[in-house]
């Protein structure tokens, strides 16, 4: 089978091929899945950088696909979508026409979604419900201050939060509206914690889901409101944080770390059966995307690796 291969680490230009290898088979607990389509994430790019200690060569790379389930039994002949963690790391990814995975891994494809959508919805989808829904405990009624919330972790969580009946506050590093917002503070312009307050009565916000850690970690720490609840997911331009421990203490927050490559497997199967009941109601849409024919899958990375990556790069089989 076609597959795209990484033997060592380096940027997308030096390290990432097409190589023909023998296609998987299904192991206890797995079944084989013929990949229609699948979706190119960021952290794609940077598990070839050999950013992710974990990742163990040589690798296929990708997480998120949809496709039909080839394996005999019940499930034969099913259109499912699927993600999971260690995909492309600790075992070959979704980057080849095949792919063999747990079975909590997928989940039925809505209806209502193309292959290629169905591919987009994995790493973004699943990493915002489990920040929003499972460690910050959202509540209908809630105010939500989302930072990044033009990226796609960022703009799923956008659509959870409208789901479940929570207001919106967006921040990111331009003015663009951001449907579903109440407002949009950009990060470059205006003091994020004076702005939140400005917009909450004084009172700062009951969530904040931070996408982008690094300098605006703690200016988003300092928009929640007295026992408010802020969970990370990354850190941009650095991996240590500073803030004042006195304040965060005094204001009673509880800071939250989510990491969807930590996701167990019955906990995952449950976010994604979730998750379609979200898409199946039409409360969920995946953004924009472009399909892109696997012959071109390495100058499809290389957009996302020039952080060009936008609309949403879809490989199809």
């Amino acid at each position: 089978m076609r597959a795209l291969r990484f033997h060592r680490f380096g940027t997308v230009s030096s390290a990432l091929v097409v190589e023909e290898i023998q296609a998987p088979t299904a192991g206890g607990g797995e079944l084989l899945v013929q990949v229609t389509a699948a979706a190119i994430n960021p952290s794609d790019v940077k598990n070839i950088a050999g950013v992710f200690s974990q990742t163990t060569l040589p690798r296929t790379p990708g997480r998120d696909f949809s496709g039909v389930v080839l394996s005999k039994g019940e499930d034969e002949g099913q259109s499912v979508w699927g993600t999971g963690p260690g995909l492309g790391m600790t075992r070959d990814g979704a980057h080849a026409e095949y792919i063999s995975v747990r079975k909590e891994f997928l989940a039925p494809k809505p209806e209502v979604l193309t292959f290629a959508e169905a591919a987009g919805v994995g790493v973004p989808f699943t990493t915002a419900f489990a920040a929003l829904v499972g460690a910050a405990q959202l509540k209908a009624g809630n105010t939500i201050l989302i930072v990044g919330a033009r990226g796609a972790v960022g703009r799923a969580a956008v659509q959870i939060a409208n789901w479940k009946h929570a207001q919106v506050l967006a921040a990111d590093t331009s003015s663009d509206v951001v449907a579903g917002s109440r407002a949009i503070i950009n990060t470059k312009k205006e003091d994020l914690a004076q702005k939140v307050r400005d917009l909450t009565d004084g009172s700062g916000v009951d969530i904040v889901f931070d996408t982008v850690g690094g300098a605006m970690f703690e200016p988003a720490l300092r928009s929640l409101r007295l026992g408010g609840r802020q969970v990370a997911i990354a850190s941009t331009g650095g991996t240590r944080v500073s803030f004042d421990l006195v304040d965060f203490y005094h204001n009673r927050s509880h800071l939250i770390g989510v990491d969807s490559n930590k996701f167990e497997a019955s906990e995952l199967r449950t976010l994604m059966l979730e998750l379609n009941r979200g898409f199946d109601t039409g409360a969920l849409k995946v953004g924009s995307y472009e399909v892109v024919p696997f012959d071109r899958a390495i100058a499809s990375y290389e957009k996302v690796a020039s952080q060009r990556g936008t609309p949403k790069q879809i490989l199809s089989f």
